[in-house]
């Protein structure tokens, strides 16, 4: 057999693999949306949304109004506490840390961040803010989504900000603007597609996080609006009610679980189409 022959019959082997593979991969995919779609598609009705629980044995079995309000309230508070962070300090890292070790090494540090585990996370956040406040509570559920949100928003703002054109910025500095007026005006406005998909992936990523809530909000039955107690949340509420006995909570987790899928695929492709977007801009 020549070398020639051998090459093409080894590349055919390493195609013919992948492909295997990407099939089995997508197989299992479309079988768990497959399922989550089948079941949870006939089990959505109206009452779901606008009802709170109710005791299993009761007709009809309520609603998952309070954690849908409570999983809302959860992620707008930790968006709000992590979105900040994340822009500011990814523009410190791509505009004042610029060709800096110490920038070099905040920014690998955050991309180890992106995989660290939930689960860890969320015993971090209790370690520090459940078990000094003698409590499970909203507060620390939100700081433990904004952490996970935090690395992603870095990363995204930095590498927006930096494939921002230096030449605008030294356009601006002609005109006589400081450096934080560039910043605001010039680099923040080339670059605001980019951070606003890294926002929408990285509220993607927490909207389905259920591991760390169950270290700090853990879940409540009725939905209030102060968050310094145990909070009610969508995910924990599909897990508790997944591992129930009853037929009518099970089919609610399903609905819910369909609800929460559906929400994440929305954003996730809404992310990428403003990717692509902006590319071809």
């Amino acid at each position: 057999m020549t070398n020639a022959r051998k090459r093409k019959l080894q590349n055919i082997a390493a195609l013919s693999l992948s492909a295997l593979c990407a099939l089995i991969g997508l197989g299992i995919l479309f079988a768990i949306l497959f399922d989550v779609l089948k079941n949870g598609a006939r089990s959505i009705n109206w009452a779901l949304f606008t009802q709170d629980p109710a005791p299993p044995h009761l007709a009809g079995g309520g609603g998952l109004k309070s954690a849908f309000l409570g999983q809302g309230l959860l992620t707008l508070a930790a968006a709000a506490l992590g979105v900040p962070l994340g822009i500011l300090a990814g523009t410190y890292l791509a505009e004042y840390g610029r060709n800096r070790k110490y920038a070099k090494i905040v920014s690998n540090l955050a991309d180890m961040a992106i995989s660290v585990p939930s689960i860890v996370i969320g015993t971090f956040v209790y370690a520090i803010l459940v078990k000094p406040w003698g409590g499970f509570n909203g507060w620390a559920g939100a700081a433990a989504l904004a952490i996970i949100i935090l690395p992603v928003i870095i990363r995204t703002t930095e590498e927006m900000m930096a494939m921002v054109p230096w030449n605008l910025r030294e356009a601006a500095f002609a005109l006589g603007a400081s450096y934080h007026k560039v910043i605001v005006t010039v680099v923040y406005r080339a670059a605001a597609g980019g951070i606003f998909t890294g926002i929408l992936l990285a509220v993607a990523r927490v909207a389905g996080e259920t591991a760390p809530l169950l270290f700090t909000s853990f879940n409540a039955n009725f939905f209030k609006l102060s968050l310094s107690g145990p909070t009610p949340s969508l995910t924990v509420t599909i897990y508790l009610y997944a591992a129930s006995p009853y037929e009518n909570w099970v089919r609610m987790a399903w609905a819910a679980a369909f609800v929460v899928t559906a929400l994440v695929l929305a954003l996730n492709i809404l992310g990428r189409a403003l990717i692509k977007y902006r590319v071809k801009g």
